[in-house]
């Protein structure tokens, strides 16, 4: 006959709180990287509001450089390609906020 081996509830928190932890860091790293795309897409689209798309270009690029470093540590590609993206459309934003705050300048 086999002895029969107790259950032990502490070998289960252990290992699901350490899961829950790798789950919890991957979704932590993945939210700026959407930050910052979410910025960029906003400056983009509000370049016509004086300075407005300026500051939210500059947030955009700010969040996504942020979440490249970060990124670059947990070796997760997907995300440094979702943060490189955030860089570009806030850059993007800052540019077209720029060509139009210029027009608006001359005219004071």
């Amino acid at each position: 006959m086999t002895a029969a081996v107790p259950h032990s509830p502490r070998a289960d928190n252990c290992m699901s709180s350490s899961v829950d932890t790798d789950q919890t860091g991957k979704q932590h790293s993945s939210r700026l990287p959407a930050v910052s795309i979410a910025l960029g897409a906003v400056s983009v689209a509000s370049f016509w509001v004086v300075g407005l798309g300026f500051i939210l270009g500059i947030a955009a690029v700010v969040c996504g450089a942020i979440a490249t470093s970060r990124s670059a540590d947990v070796d997760d590609e997907a995300a440094s390609l979702r943060a490189l993206l955030g860089v570009v459309a806030g850059a993007a934003g800052i540019t077209v906020s720029a060509i139009a705050l210029f027009p608006m300048l001359a005219q004071l």
